[in-house]
């Protein structure tokens, strides 16, 4: 019997990328699309998501792409919305936004933004973009916000779009959040901090109460899961061979709350204190232990691991799965990358 989504819908997987040479972002995306994934996403670390999403969409003809995510807070919403509008004409229907508020050391700390209230910053900005997604090529009056001012008196019309109202999805790791991407959003990314059991046992509720509480529809919300995943058939060295990603998030103050919820309060203070400013990750790593590295990151075989993310699917339409990152060789990162596809096509045979 086909295993299903918490919606009765076939269950979805996508995958991120980074920024490849022209060859090999090729052949990523393209053996991606002949597994079997739904879509992949570009983050945005320092440039902007939409380059290499475009370079993809030329060498693909079903896989979906998304920003995942661009940080609404470097850019203008006109910038934002046409360089949506761009993408979704070039992959011909494919493209989804994902934006969210991103954290104040990368917003004002490297991209030197002025502060914001980030969750009227990223509801102005939805409201923003939309506006100019569905009315640019009809005729703009003077937009009035908080934050974003313009008099579009000089703005020409622009071509009509493909779409007028292109999905917008909202990466969401506290609660308000969580309740604005359901309100104003198409969808919700969730962090990959919110591990397996704790999206089932303690965020499922939160989403049903405010799906509830903004009358919308479940199925018209796609809650999209980014869990950590090593797959290796050597279990102790995925587990290994994940601590140090674990260390690193542990060891910012922003996401403590996360790991206090989750039993390991003392752990991430401990890499928090250790770490400063600037430390080394490889210096907390002995703050991990095990357990805590199974928490936040499904690690073994392809078996155990899908029955280590089991539980999301009680919640979630589609997961995007991620592998630890921090301190691995080139090696090993296409090691544990490969192993991606191979979760993908046994789920899906």
């Amino acid at each position: 019997m086909t295993k299903l989504n918490a919606v009765g819908g076939e269950r979805r997987f996508w995958g991120t990328m980074p920024v490849l040479p022209g060859p090999a972002l090729k052949a990523n995306v393209q053996h991606m699309e002949s597994v079997g994934y739904e879509g992949v996403f570009v983050l945005q670390i320092y440039g902007p998501p939409f380059v290499p999403l475009a370079a993809a969409s030329t060498v693909t003809t079903k896989l979906k792409l998304a920003t995942g995510i661009a940080i609404a807070g470097t850019r203008s919403p006109l910038e934002t919305a046409h360089a949506a509008i761009d993408l979704d004409r070039i992959s011909e229907g494919r493209f989804i936004l994902g934006l969210g508020s991103s954290i104040p050391s990368c917003t004002t700390g490297m991209y030197g933004m002025p502060p914001v209230k980030p969750l009227g910053f990223l509801r102005e900005t939805v409201d923003a973009v939309r506006y100019l997604m569905a009315n640019s090529h009809k005729g703009l009056n003077p937009y009035n916000g908080t934050y974003y001012k313009a008099d579009f008196e000089e703005m020409m019309l622009t071509a009509p779009p493909l779409r007028e109202r292109i999905p917008i999805w909202i990466a969401a790791l506290q609660e308000k959040m969580t309740d604005l991407a359901i309100e104003i959003g198409d969808g919700l990314l969730v962090h990959a901090l919110w591990s397996a059991r704790y999206t089932a046992d303690v965020q499922a509720p939160v989403i049903a109460a405010a799906i509830a509480k903004h009358g919308r529809k479940r199925e018209d919300i796609e809650i999209n899961a980014w869990p950590w995943i090593a797959i290796n058939d050597d279990k102790q060295q995925a587990i290994n061979d994940a601590r140090a990603t674990v260390a690193a998030y542990s060891g910012y103050k922003q996401y403590e709350p996360f790991f206090e919820k989750q039993g390991f309060g003392g752990q991430a203070r401990a890499c928090q204190l250790a770490l400063g400013q600037h430390g080394e990750v490889s210096s907390v790593v002995h703050n991990i232990p095990d357990e805590m590295v199974l928490a936040f990151c499904a690690c073994g075989s392809v078996a155990d691991v899908l029955e280590q993310i089991e539980p999301y699917w009680s919640v979630v339409d589609s997961l995007t799965l991620m592998t630890p990152y921090r301190d691995l060789s080139m090696e090993k990162l296409y090691f544990y990358h490969n192993g991606l596809s191979q979760l993908v096509a046994a789920a899906k045979a």
